[in-house]
C-alpha cells in the first residue's frame, strides 16, 4: 500500500474514532495483565501448578519471579532496536500486530499448563509476557501523533481508564463463570488462558481498523539489523541533548520495579499473607479496577493543567504511602481490633488498602508514559518508547528477581518494603527533572530535522 504524503502540524489532534480505537488497545490487552500475570494465573501457578505449601510457596514465588524476568529482559535486549526500525520504515502497525497475535496464541496455550507442568508453565508465560510487553512499548509510540502535549495527558488517561474498564469486564467474567484458583476447581479455571486470548484478540480490532501510521518510510538497502543499531547508536550519542528524558527514565526504572512487583505478587500476597476468601479476593478486583480507572481519569486531567511531573511525583508519595499500608495491614488489624474492640479481618481494612493502591496504579503509569510523549519528538517517537520500554522491564527484571530472592530470605511480607524503596528512590531522581526543558529538547529537534509526517 502506497502512503499519501502529508504535512500534519504538531498542534494537530487525530479524531475521536482514532483515539478511542489507540485506547481500545488498553482494553484489550488488560485481559492478559490482570487474568494471566496479576489475578488469576499468577496465583493457579504458585499454588497449584508448582505447589510447595509446606515451604510457604518460596520456590513457586521465585520460579513466577524468573519466568517474568526473563520475558522483560528479552525486552530490554530488543525493545529500543524494534523502535528504531519502526521510525525509519514507518512500521510500528505491522509490529504491534505481530506482538499481538503471538500474545493471543501463547496465552490460548495456557489451557495446557497442568499441575507439574512447570517448565511448559514458565516457557509459555516467558513468550505471551515477552509479545505482550513489547506491544505495550508499541502502542505507547503512537501517543505523540495523537495530540497536542496540552491534550497528552488526557488522552493517555483516557487509555488507561479504558483499560481497566476492560480489565473489570474481562476478569469479572472470568471470576464469576470460572470460580476460584484452587486445584479443586482446576477443569475450570483454565480455561483463563482461552479466556483471556478470545477477549483480546476481539476487542484489539478496532486499533488495527482505526489507528493510521504516521510518517515516511525512509528507502530499503540496509538490513534491519545494521537499521536498528546504527539509529539507537545516534540516540544513545544525541541522549545528551535529552537530559530531562534520561533522567526521567532512571527515576522510572525505579519507579515501575516497585510497580511490577505489585502487579506480579498483590494477589499472590492477598492470598499468602492477607488470607483472604474468594469474595473477599473479587471484592479487591473490583475496587482497584474501578479507583485505578479513576486515578487515570482524573489525573489525566489533571496533569494537563498542573504539570505532568508534578503529577507524577505526587503519585509515587501516595505508591509511599500503599506500600507501608500493604505492609502494616495485619498488624493495624489487631491493634485496631485490641484498642476499638473490633472484629476485623485483615482481609477486610486490605480492602481501604487496596483503594489507595488503585488510584496509584493507574495514575503514576499514566503520568509516564505522557511524560515520555512529551520529551520525544515525532520522527523519534518509537525509538524513544522502545527506551521507555527497556527502562519499564528493566525494572521489572530487576524488582520482580530482587523481590523473588528477598521473599525467599525473609518471607513475602517483609520483602514487600522494598517496593517503598524503590518508590522513595524514584521521587529522588525525578526530582532533578525540568519539564518544560524537556519539551524543548524536543522542540528543537523537531526544528532541527524536520517532521514529515504520513498519513495511510
Amino acid at each position: 500500500m502506497r502512503l499519501k504524503s502529508a504535512i500534519a502540524p504538531p498542534q494537530s489532534r487525530a479524531s475521536r474514532k482514532e483515539i478511542f480505537g489507540w485506547a481500545m488497545f488498553d482494553f484489550a490487552n488488560q485481559a492478559y495483565t490482570l487474568l494471566i500475570i496479576t489475578v488469576v494465573f499468577g496465583e493457579l501457578f504458585t499454588t497449584v501448578i508448582v505447589g510447595d505449601r509446606g515451604d510457604d510457596y518460596r520456590l513457586a514465588n521465585l520460579l513466577w519471579s524468573l519466568a517474568l524476568a526473563v520475558s522483560y529482559l528479552l525486552v530490554v535486549v530488543t525493545g529500543p532496536l524494534c523502535g528504531a526500525v519502526m521510525d525509519y520504515r514507518a512500521a510500528k502497525k505491522r509490529f504491534l500486530f505481530v506482538s499481538y497475535l503471538a500474545t493471543v496464541a501463547t496465552t490460548a496455550m495456557l489451557y495446557f499448563v497442568a499441575p507439574g507442568y512447570v517448565v511448559l508453565g514458565l516457557l509459555l508465560i516467558v513468550v505471551s509476557n515477552y509479545a505482550y510487553s513489547m506491544g505495550e512499548s508499541f502502542i505507547a509510540a503512537f501517543l505523540p501523533d495523537l495530540g497536542p502535549p496540552e491534550d497528552l495527558g488526557k488522552i493517555s488517561g483516557f487509555g488507561w481508564a479504558l483499560g481497566y474498564v476492560g480489565g473489570l469486564f474481562a476478569a469479572g467474567f472470568t471470576l464469576v463463570a470460572l470460580g476460584e484458583a484452587t486445584a479443586a476447581n482446576f477443569e475450570r479455571i483454565r480455561w483463563v488462558g482461552p479466556f483471556a486470548a478470545a477477549f483480546f484478540l476481539v476487542t484489539a480490532i478496532p486499533t488495527f481498523l482505526w489507528v493510521h501510521e504516521r510518517g515516511t518510510p525512509q528507502p530499503p538497502g540496509k538490513a534491519y539489523r545494521q537499521i536498528a543499531w546504527e539509529r539507537v547508536a545516534t540516540t544513545l550519542h544525541e541522549l545528551r541533548r535529552f537530559r530531562d528524558l534520561a533522567i526521567f527514565l532512571v527515576s522510572l526504572l525505579f519507579s515501575m520495579a516497585g510497580i511490577y512487583i505489585i502487579i506480579a505478587f498483590a494477589f499472590i500476597y492477598g492470598a499468602q499473607v492477607i488470607g483472604w476468601d474468594e469474595a473477599i479476593r473479587n471484592v479487591m478486583f473490583i475496587i482497584v479496577q474501578i479507583t485505578a480507572a479513576a486515578g487515570a481519569l482524573g489525573f489525566g486531567f489533571v496533569q494537563d493543567r498542573i504539570g505532568t511531573r508534578i503529577t507524577y511525583l505526587f503519585t509515587l508519595v501516595l505508591w509511599v504511602a500503599a506500600i507501608l499500608a500493604i505492609w502494616a495491614t495485619p498488624q493495624l488489624t489487631a491493634f485496631l481490633n485490641a484498642r476499638l474492640g473490633l472484629a476485623w479481618e485483615a482481609q477486610h481494612l486490605f480492602l481501604v488498602v487496596g483503594c489507595l493502591a488503585g488510584l496509584s496504579l493507574g495514575s503514576s503509569q499514566s503520568a509516564s508514559r505522557t511524560l515520555v510523549g512529551l520529551f520525544s519528538p515525532t520522527r523519534k517517537a518509537a525509538e524513544f518508547f522502545g527506551f521507555w520500554g527497556l527502562a519499564n522491564k528493566l525494572a521489572g527484571v530487576l524488582g520482580i528477581i530482587g523481590l523473588g530472592v528477598l521473599q525467599s530470605l525473609v518471607g513475602l511480607q517483609a520483602s514487600i518494603l522494598l517496593c517503598a524503596v524503590l518508590f522513595g528512590l524514584a521521587i529522588l531522581i525525578c526530582l532533578a527533572v525540568d519539564q518544560a526543558r524537556g519539551q524543548q529538547a524536543a522542540r528543537d529537534w523537531e526544528a532541527r530535522n524536520g517532521s514529515r509526517r504520513e498519513v495511510v
